[in-house]
């Protein structure tokens, strides 16, 4: 098994929607990857109501999300489930 690539996605200084928005057609871009463990997505945001956002929408269509609260971000793993 390969090791895993992680993408880092930067939606800090920005608000919901644009930063679902992005997070989604992120995770659309890379959904077979994602889906067989090849990489995972790292989303920073500084906006608290973007987090809860996209984890709750993302972790819908079936990911592990892991949220880790920074000193003045968050950093929000999206990965494969399981």
């Amino acid at each position: 098994m390969s090791s895993s690539q992680c993408k880092t996605i930067d939606l800090r200084g920005q608000i919901c929607p644009s930063t679902l928005l992005t997070a989604l057609r992120e995770v659309n871009s890379l959904k077979m990857e994602l889906k067989t463990g090849d990489c995972s997505l790292l989303f920073l945001s500084d906006n608290r109501n973007s987090v809860t956002h996209i984890s709750d929408a993302v972790g819908s269509m079936g990911y592990q999300v892991t949220v880790v609260k920074e000193e003045d971000y968050y950093r929000i793993v999206v990965c494969r489930q399981g």
